[in-house]
């Protein structure tokens, strides 16, 4: 999807004018962008949020890249796993992408679509995997569809400012699974973080140094596959004692057992993306300031 689109193409997507975008955009009513030759841009982000707010429909998607059906649908959180997981099921990845947007549009936060939606479709898909209902090659179309959607979702979001927190995370060593990390990404841009996810896979020794580069005030790991316990918590301590005076450690996924968690340090345990959400709040609340809450480390589930 591009990022920027011209008055014309917004007004062909909502059917108005092309001069009432323009004023709208000189108004301030659409977050607007200017070219070097005073041409006006505007984000899909900025968009849709001028659409929620002002109750228009989008008539005509495919004019800024969305799916053809968006928007025709008021959905609940409730009635969409089963039509995802069936798009999901049989390779649908435009209704997959339909489902989400309307979701997003209906003003659902991005860690209930993750949690109640996605992470419960996937849920099931492994069910049916382990009682021979469903392939192997299904599962794996599946997570490839997921992170499509997710990037389209990322796009829907707008851009934090350039003070906002900087969060970065991923996968440890030996841990292939990235699904649950972009969540978190995705999570934390929707409430205005600088998060970025390094990927999967991460040997401890990068994983200190991307810390060391960046400094975030967030960091999280997904722990998905644990091949070997004791390695990860050697390293994972030996990161913990060198940060936790400047960043919350965020971990989390179906590896992390009771007897894990018993040899590591945390603040706060989550085990959905919602506890996430409810715990980045707070720290909002208490004003982004390290020294008023001690970084510790929560748990996020896959």
């Amino acid at each position: 999807m591009k990022e920027l689109f011209t008055p014309k193409q917004i007004a062909k997507a909502i059917q108005v004018s092309e001069s009432s975008i323009k004023r709208w955009c000189d108004q301030g009513l659409i977050a607007t962008s200017y070219t070097a030759g005073g041409h006006r841009r505007v984000q899909v982000s900025a968009f849709l949020e001028f659409v929620k707010t002002h109750g228009y429909q989008i008539l005509q998607p495919e004019e800024l890249g969305l799916p053809v059906a968006i928007g025709q649908s008021k959905r609940a959180l409730e009635g969409s796993i089963q039509p995802f997981l069936d798009a999901l099921m049989r390779g649908d990845e435009m209704t997959a992408r339909q489902i989400a947007v309307d979701l997003f549009l209906a003003e659902n936060s991005i860690a209930r679509i993750c949690d109640e939606v996605i992470a419960r479709s996937f849920c099931e898909i492994g069910n049916l995997w382990e009682c021979g209902s469903a392939e192997i090659y299904q599962e794996r179309r599946a997570c490839e569809i997921c992170q499509r959607v997710i990037y389209e979702l990322r796009g829907l979001i707008p851009a934090a400012p350039v003070e906002s927190p900087v969060a970065i995370g991923g996968t440890a060593e030996g841990d292939p699974y990235s699904l649950a990390s972009m969540t978190v990404e995705l999570v934390l841009r929707d409430h205005r973080w600088n998060a970025n996810s390094l990927g999967y896979n991460l040997p401890f020794d990068t994983l200190h140094a991307a810390i060391k580069d960046h400094r975030p005030k967030l960091f999280w790991l997904s722990v998905s596959h644990l091949p070997d316990q004791h390695r990860f918590v050697d390293g994972y301590r030996r990161l913990y004692e060198e940060f936790q005076g400047d960043t919350f450690f965020v971990l989390g996924g179906r590896a992390m057992n009771e007897e894990l968690r018993r040899q590591i340090k945390y603040s706060v345990f989550c085990d959905t993306l919602q506890h996430l959400e409810g715990f980045i709040e707070s720290l909002l609340g208490k004003g982004n300031s390290r020294r008023e809450t001690k970084p510790q480390s929560a748990l996020l589930s896959s």
